[in-house]
């Protein structure tokens, strides 16, 4: 009799772990697993990382967003630079979360989704801002046509512009053009946002390196 009181003083903890454990496991069943990122909330949503994938949970920890490779990231982000080089993890400003595709000579360009996961703002961007107080900032390239030359080869002209986005994508408000940016892959570089949005419309401008001027938006 006493051997078997022993045995079920020992056996009873290991039973009573075991069962705790089981119910714990219960409790703690994960939503999603083999994450490698979780960034904070911004606008009810949060970006969730798989290698180089992210998606957007919402408050319940339910995947509304599923996992894509066109979300702008930096590994390594530069919180110094103005535009897509200090955007440290995909999140939402304003209803919009910026994007990468690839264009011609796969060149990078940017645009922005909407909270349902839906192109926004079409990638037609050689640099953009995230957005603030209802703005962003972005170097817009436009081509146009030309004609052919003698070996009958398309030829294009290129402009660029440094604009005021609203969330509509439609360009508010020019801050001035770009110049010096080559649109061929070997000798292309990101060409830098040289404005910062400082809210009540105004934008301060670098309009040389180390000089700034204040304006006012109008529109």
């Amino acid at each position: 009799m006493k051997r078997l009181v022993l045995f079920l003083v020992i056996l009873l903890p290991g039973l009573l772990w075991n069962a705790q454990a089981q119910s714990l496991k219960t409790l703690n069943k994960p939503l999603l697993e083999g994450l490698d990122q979780v960034a904070p909330f911004h606008e009810g949503l949060a970006a969730v990382r798989k290698a180089d994938q992210w998606g957007f949970i919402n408050t319940d920890g339910e995947l509304v967003i599923d996992f894509r490779d066109d979300l702008v990231w930096n590994a390594s982000p530069d919180p110094e630079a103005l535009g897509v080089r200090a955007v440290a993890y995909p999140h939402f400003q304003d209803g919009r979360c910026m994007i990468r595709a690839l264009g011609e000579e796969e060149i990078p360009v940017y645009g922005f989704i909407d909270t349902e996961g839906r192109t926004a703002i079409e990638p037609e961007y050689l640099n953009l801002t995230e957005f603030q107080n209802g703005n962003a900032i972005g170097v817009h390239v436009k081509k146009t046509f030309r004609g052919t030359n003698n070996f009958q080869l398309n030829i294009y002209d290129y402009s660029f512009t440094e604009v005021v986005l609203n969330p509509q994508g439609e360009a508010v408000w020019p801050l001035g053009e770009v110049q010096d940016i080559l649109m061929k892959k070997r000798r292309y570089s990101l060409p830098p946002v040289r404005a910062k949005l400082l809210g009540n419309q105004l934008v301060a401008v670098e309009t040389t390196p180390g000089k700034w001027e204040v304006r006012k938006i109008q529109y």
